[in-house]
């Protein structure tokens, strides 16, 4: 899996440079969009450091794509999605690994796996749901999903359909690893 992941990185590199040279913008401009340092694209770009989700999702987000969109950018993948093809990133920061099911710039439906380590949380701000409709379905363990104001513990089996949208953040607060599959449409 490991030589997986370093695809996967050395794709987010190249992908996040040319989606940066095809709108002419500088590294500075990109900065300034996105929020992320001048320096830290830089160094993404060059595969001198993996980003964590919330800098991949601030950057995609200056691209208008989604994460996944990103991602799938990243990889050019076909209609077929074959389990050893899927490409999978390692978040450098929680651990948690993220597995693109399927993805396509032609098809409204987007699925992903994640695995999220026990104690481990990620967060994203609400303007990453923008244009966006997520269901979380928990595969095992449980995850403490909060959405805005609302905290909600899902357990194995369970679904949850987010509103409009806030800030949510994803936790497994428990000492074992939760899994979950993320299932969004582009509105």
């Amino acid at each position: 899996m490991d030589a997986l992941v370093n695809e996967a990185e050395a794709s987010i590199a190249r992908r996040v440079r040319l989606e940066r040279e095809a709108r002419n913008w500088s590294l500075a401009a990109l900065a300034e969009k996105s929020g992320v340092a001048k320096a830290s694209i830089s160094k993404i770009e060059r595969g001198e450091v993996s980003p964590s989700a919330g800098i991949l999702v601030r950057l995609a987000a200056a691209f208008d794509l989604t994460l996944a969109g990103l991602l799938l950018r990243a990889e050019e993948s076909e209609r077929l999605m074959r389990a050893v093809d899927q490409p999978i990133w390692r978040d450098p920061k929680t651990g948690y690994v993220r597995r693109q099911i399927f993805s396509r710039p032609d098809h409204p439906l987007e699925m992903v796996l994640v695995e999220l380590p026990p104690g481990e949380a990620a967060s994203f701000p609400a303007w990453s749901y923008a244009r966006t409709r997520h269901v979380v379905w928990v595969q095992e363990g449980e995850l403490v999903l909060k959405e805005g104001s609302d905290r909600n513990v899902l357990k194995a089996g369970d679904s949850l359909g987010f509103g409009p949208p806030s800030d949510v953040a994803y936790a497994n607060e428990s000492g074992k690893p939760c899994s979950y599959v993320v299932a969004l449409v582009r509105t």
